[in-house]
């Protein structure tokens, strides 16, 4: 167990050390990995930002989803999405997503663009990985940005989910699979949905830190 996201992210932070020297990139995947991304890119003296993606969610299960997209427009699409979902229904969804994509930047990144990724090692850190729709699209765009290397970190994932993350990144570090994983929430001790105030303060904070 993990008593927040703060000691989720400073026990992953020491098993990502092997990345010290290699200058990397750290992205949170908002809003629930910006803290645990934080005590990570504090103690890898690295600098950090955030990559917005969104889930594609089920229009009758909002909790589950088909998918995910990213900020550049990368979209990841489970196999069987379309035998689910309507097409005319997915494609009203993405925009959706794409308008809560714009308004996140503008709230979360004050409408920066995201740093240089090209040639970077990226390390992309979120609180735990569930269904790895959202990390999946953020691989997506890390590649066609050319980062040199994409590295995934969580504090917890499923353990099909971590195995399936290693054949689209460079390197994957989970600190806990559990054999019965329902939801991330399972293994914080205090756990709750994190606010656009909470989050822009947490980015705010670790750049006055910088």
């Amino acid at each position: 167990m993990f008593r927040h996201r703060t000691d989720a992210g400073q026990q992953l932070a020491r098993a990502l050390s092997q990345y010290r020297d290699k200058n990397p990139l750290v992205l949170a995947i908002p809003k629930g990995g910006i803290a645990v991304a934080r005590e990570v890119a504090r103690f890898l003296e690295a600098p950090m930002s955030v990559v917005i993606t969104r889930k594609l969610p089920f229009p009758d299960n909002p909790e589950s989803g088909f998918g995910a997209i990213a900020e550049d427009g990368s979209v990841f699409l489970h196999p069987m999405a379309e035998f689910r979902v309507p097409r005319r229904t997915i494609e009203s969804i993405i925009r959706e997503q794409e308008r809560e994509i714009e308004r996140r930047v503008r709230v979360l990144r004050k409408g920066t663009p995201l740093p240089g990724i090209e040639g970077r090692t990226v390390i992309l850190v979120d609180d735990g990985i569930a269904m790895g729709s959202t990390m999946r699209a953020s691989i997506k765009l890390c590649r066609k940005l050319r980062a040199q290397a994409v590295i995934v970190a969580a504090p917890v994932s499923g353990r099909e989910t971590a195995e399936d993350m290693r054949k689209f990144a460079d390197g994957v570090v989970i600190l806990e699979k559990p054999v019965s994983f329902r939801a991330v929430a399972q293994v914080y001790q205090h756990w709750y949905d994190v606010s656009d105030q909470e989050a822009v303060e947490l980015l705010e904070k670790h750049e006055q830190d910088v």
